[in-house]
């Protein structure tokens, strides 16, 4: 009997839970298969912030010229390639407990909502102390509601102004932006545990790192580094705690333990970006890099985003 997939509080909505069995978690290397039906130019952009929704994986689309303009874009498990937001000036995306795409966005320097029923977007919050973002990147949403996000400055000559630094920020339900680490240069990959108690940040750069927050009462605490990494991009988790690990120019995903153990890698042929789960079992993990989307079926479940 298949394992029962990954659960969600209202269908299309709300926060999936992770199976009671969630499998065991992959070994040794391995290598992701390209999904020929969504290639496109590497040489011309990414596609990034991958999320599962309803049968179907959304990603952001953006290009290098001027602005970095961008488009959500819509795979089905059939092959279906799809247009469903443009322009969005989206990088990271995540779900918002309504269903809707909540979204790092470079063009407005803001973290953003998107309807996907009539495509409004809405400004959730676009400053610190006064003045905006740098070019806001990945993101994570807690079951409390509480946003997390990276901003670093890869996109920040898209509109004018900026911060003195790059950093990791937590948006609370009452919408107070606060810091959590300004020591990672460019942070960009960020995740939480299956039980919402440690956030994962990835960033650095070319001695870059994967760094781990206990979170107390909303909080995060001191960062701890689990492992060192090359040119660190986005992360996905799965129902284990195992954290999905890429490195961009390294076209690898490293599966590291909680406790900072490698555990597997899995290779692609371009330039990654970000990785999520999805299929009906959540037991397929998603990697968006340079032009290309490529898939890998686990013996593990883990979440959307």
């Amino acid at each position: 009997m298949p394992a029962a997939p990954a659960t969600a509080d209202a269908a299309g909505s709300g926060h999936p839970s992770c199976p009671a069995d969630a499998g065991a978690p992959p070994t040794g290397a391995l290598t992701a298969t390209r999904i020929t039906a969504a290639d496109g130019d590497g040489a011309a952009g990414l596609y990034e912030g991958p999320v599962w929704r309803d049968g179907a994986l959304y990603f952001s689309d953006f290009r290098f010229s001027d602005g970095f303009p961008s488009r959500i874009r819509k795979l089905t498990a059939q092959g279906g390639l799809e247009t469903v937001i443009d322009p969005s000036g989206s990088n990271g995306l995540a779900l918002g407990e309504d269903g809707a795409l909540v979204a790092a966005t470079h063009d407005r320097k803001e973290i953003s909502r998107f309807d996907l029923i009539d495509g409004s977007r809405m400004r959730i919050v676009g400053e610190y102390q006064g003045q905006p973002f740098n070019s806001p990147n990945d993101l994570v949403i807690g079951r409390d509601g509480t946003l997390w996000f990276t901003d670093p400055d890869f996109q920040r000559a898209a509109a004018p102004g900026g911060q003195d630094k790059t950093r990791v920020y937590r948006v609370g339900t009452d919408g107070n932006v606060g810091v959590v680490d300004d020591s990672i240069a460019n942070p960009n990959g960020i995740a939480l545990s299956p039980d919402g108690g440690t956030l994962y940040v990835a960033g650095g750069g070319e001695q870059g790192v994967l760094r781990a927050y206990a979170l107390v009462d909303g909080q995060a605490q001191a960062g701890r580094d689990l492992v060192a990494t090359t040119v660190p991009d986005g992360l996905a988790v799965d129902c284990l705690g195992n954290i999905y690990l890429t490195e961009h120019t390294l076209r690898r995903v490293r599966v590291i333990s909680p406790q900072g153990q490698e555990l597997a890698t899995i290779a692609v042929d371009a330039n990654l970006t970000n990785a999520a789960f999805g299929g009906p079992q959540g037991r397929t993990l998603y990697l968006t890099g340079a032009g290309a989307v490529w898939s890998i079926d686990l013996g593990v479940a883990g979440l959307p985003y």
